[in-house]
């Protein structure tokens, strides 16, 4: 069973940027596709950005898209999201999630996703 602990979140001025780790435990973590998600006050929580096993699929939100860029190391156990040109709008709680049974791609839906970590806060001020 893998565990995630994410890392990386924090206060940062529009326009800035900030990196999020997500480190899994366990020796499965190449079996599993990879997402971030968000949840804002009063909000449900969204996809932000998925990856498949190997690292060479993503796919993004549409709000997100050019600005974040998922990736991963399964050597280092490790998945990032590089978040540029942030907006007050990203401000949410952060979540990286396992999905186990996606063999080719990723999923943006929630559901499929079983493993997930604590989350962390990003704060974007204007």
């Amino acid at each position: 069973q893998v565990q995630l602990v994410e890392s990386g979140g924090g206060l940062v001025q529009a326009g800035g940027s900030l990196r999020l780790s997500c480190a899994a435990s366990g020796r499965t973590f190449s079996s599993y596709a990879m997402g971030w998600f968000r949840q804002a006050p009063g909000k449900e929580r969204d996809f932000v950005a998925g990856i498949s096993r190997g690292g060479g699929r993503t796919n993004y939100a549409a709000s997100v898209k050019g600005r974040f860029t998922i990736s991963r190391d399964n050597a280092k156990n490790t998945v990032w999201l590089q978040m540029n040109s942030l907006k007050p709008e990203d401000t949410a709680i952060y979540y990286c999630a396992a999905d186990p049974d996606a063999p080719y791609g990723t999923s943006s839906n929630a559901r499929a996703y079983e493993l997930w970590g604590q989350g962390t806060q990003v704060t974007v001020s204007s």
